[in-house]
C-alpha cells in the first residue's frame, strides 16, 4: 500500500510521466504496487529517493511529505473504517494506534509495524514513543504524526524530542488556547 500511495502522491504532485520516471530509475513495475504485499525496505527507499530527487526535496523532507499525504490516502482507502474506529481525537487515536497495526498483521502477517506509546500528555504537549526495528524513518514518522493532526483538526508542530536506545520520542506541541 505504501508503494501504491507514494505513486499516487507523485502523480498528483506531478503527473503520469514524472512516475514513469521513477518507475524506469527504480526498476519498478506492476507486481511493486500491489496492495497488501510487504516489500523490501531498500525498494520503498528506492522510490522516496527517486521521488525526491524529481520533487526538488531532500529524502528526509520528501519523507515528511509523503508522511503527511500517507494518513490522507489510507483515510480514503480501505483502512478510512479502521481509523474512524482508532479515534476521533488525537490522544485516542495514538492510544489505539498498536491495537490498529495488529489488525494490519492480522491481513499482512509479515508486516513489520511500529509501536506507539503515549508517554505524557499535557494541555499543549504530548510525548509520542515510537519503536521500530526500520532505521532511518524519524521525518516520515513526523509526518504521520503531522497528517493526524490535520485528520483531527488539531494544529501545531511534531519534533524529534529524544533518543533512548531503540526508542524514539517525538514530541507534538498544540496550538491549544
Amino acid at each position: 500500500m505504501a508503494h501504491r500511495a507514494l505513486r499516487q502522491m507523485m502523480l498528483d504532485r506531478l503527473g503520469p510521466s514524472v512516475w514513469a520516471k521513477v518507475e524506469r530509475e527504480t526498476g519498478t513495475g506492476p507486481a511493486d504496487l500491489i496492495s497488501l504485499c510487504v516489500y523490501d525496505d531498500s525498494k520503498t527507499i528506492a522510490l522516496i529517493s527517486a521521488s525526491a530527487a524529481h520533487l526538488g526535496m531532500a529524502v528526509d523532507e520528501a519523507l515528511r511529505v509523503f508522511g503527511r499525504y500517507w494518513v490522507r490516502f489510507a483515510e480514503l482507502s480501505s483502512f478510512g473504517p479502521i481509523m474512524d474506529f482508532t479515534g476521533q481525537d488525537l490522544v485516542t487515536f495514538i492510544n489505539n494506534l498498536d491495537r490498529m497495526h495488529r489488525s494490519v498483521v492480522l491481513a499482512m502477517p509479515d508486516a513489520r509495524v511500529p509501536s506507539f506509546t503515549l508517554i505524557d500528555e499535557t494541555r499543549e504537549r504530548l510525548l509520542v514513543r515510537y519503536r521500530s526495528d526500520r532505521i532511518g524513518l524519524e521525518t516520515f514518522v513526523i509526518g504521520l504524526l503531522e497528517g493526524l493532526m490535520d485528520r483531527l483538526n488539531e494544529t501545531g508542530t511534531v519534533e524529534l524530542f529524544e533518543r533512548s536506545g531503540s526508542a524514539i520520542d517525538f514530541a507534538i506541541h498544540l496550538d491549544r488556547t
